[in-house]
């Protein structure tokens, strides 16, 4: 009997010592690494990196680790399908991402009908949360709220005269509609409504067809790439007629393509990575710093981050993790989850609950200042 016992512990530490350890919990980021808005998605392929080494270390979430899956969706819709499927074909649960309006738009049929949750982190265009799919939520506010803020900026600097400038895109040309039709119920006619080309590299010829419309303020709605180019244009020309953007502007990228011509420029976005106030802001960012040797070049990187929190949360409290049943937690239980940029719900359309835009202003020497 005794030797039998033997065998059986023998055996029993065997089995323990090869058994495979619990399967990992797939989670996707789908993120501009490469193209015109590498800044974002390699910043936002960082953020998440990090807080799933946090986690692991910790013993990962009920004994499972995060294994974390990466989709370059180069800022183009095109390879963003792309991405989309092999990420889907990779087995994740959910995808944090991505950055762009029309790029998340390419992905969303894909993730809906490979059953994975997306969270877009910087996707603000209306239309996404409007087509009823109950596996899409974003971290992000929608162009409305951006719209209504941006609007009553200024026509609380008492602009009258109003020029609108977009890019086409669904971000751009959504946020420019959103906001002229505010400003037009406020009785405002826009002086000056068109587009440029994303890419392109010189808007002289834009901006001097504006410039006889003598405006008191441009709106442009688009990128920060596209920003910065106006406003080192605008400066070449002598022109020194203020300029206000969007939350798509509120990038650093934005100071190292305008140089001095940003001084003086307005954004309305959440607030900016040092400005957090959310549980644990300040440390991740000193963690992040001491890793990358910089902050995180804008807050949509860090959408990406409470995006993650927000999944981690949901995956703790189920008894086996799986898209709709952290959809369902998202719509019934996670109630002010304090995240990075703040509290954190989601409403039936699976669109952030509260206001979290703040005015941001561009001093001389290229800081982002909160007004």
């Amino acid at each position: 009997m005794r030797r039998i016992m033997a065998v059986f512990v023998v055996l029993a530490l065997f089995l323990a010592v090869c058994a495979p350890a619990a399967d990992p919990v797939v989670i996707g980021v789908m993120a501009p690494v490469t193209g015109a808005w590498a800044a974002e998605g390699q910043d936002m392929v960082n953020v998440v990196n990090i807080l799933a080494e946090n986690v692991n270390a910790a013993g990962g979430v009920k004994g499972r680790k995060i294994q974390i899956e990466e989709g370059d969706d180069g800022g183009d819709p095109r390879t963003a399908a792309l991405a989309a499927q092999r990420l889907v074909d990779s087995g994740v649960i959910a995808v944090i991402g991505t950055y762009g309006s029309s790029i998340t738009e390419a992905s969303q049929g894909i993730y809906d009908d490979g059953e994975v949750l997306q969270i877009a982190t910087g996707s603000t265009a209306i239309r996404l949360s409007e087509k009823g799919l109950k596996l899409f939520f974003r971290i992000c506010p929608r162009d409305d709220e951006q719209g209504l803020v941006l609007a009553q900026t200024v026509i609380g600097m008492g602009c009258k005269k109003i020029a609108v400038l977009h890019d086409n895109s669904s971000y751009a040309k959504g946020l420019a509609d959103e906001t002229t039709a505010l400003l037009r119920k406020s009785g405002l006619e826009p002086v000056f409504f068109d587009a440029i080309t994303p890419g392109d590299r010189d808007f002289t010829t834009t901006l001097v067809a504006m410039k006889t419309r003598n405006p008191d303020i441009i709106v442009f709605t688009g990128y920060y790439p596209e920003a910065g180019m106006l406003l080192r244009q605008k400066k070449d020309m002598k022109w020194d007629v203020p300029m206000i953007g969007g939350d798509a502007t509120n990038n650093s990228a934005l100071i190292e393509i305008a140089g001095d011509s940003a001084a003086g420029y307005y954004f309305v976005s959440p607030p900016g990575p040092l400005d957090l106030i959310g549980a644990g802001a300040k440390d991740f960012m000193a963690k992040y710093q001491a890793r990358h040797n910089a902050v995180p070049s804008s807050v949509w990187s860090i959408m990406a981050g409470d995006a993650f929190l927000a999944l981690v949360e949901a995956i703790g409290n189920l008894d086996y993790p799986s898209a709709h049943g952290i959809a369902a937690y998202f719509h019934g239980k996670l109630k002010n989850f304090q995240g990075f940029t703040g509290s954190i719900s989601f409403d039936a359309k699976g669109d952030r609950v509260g206001d979290v835009y703040r005015l941001y202003q561009v001093d001389a020497k290229g800081d982002f200042i909160l007004k």
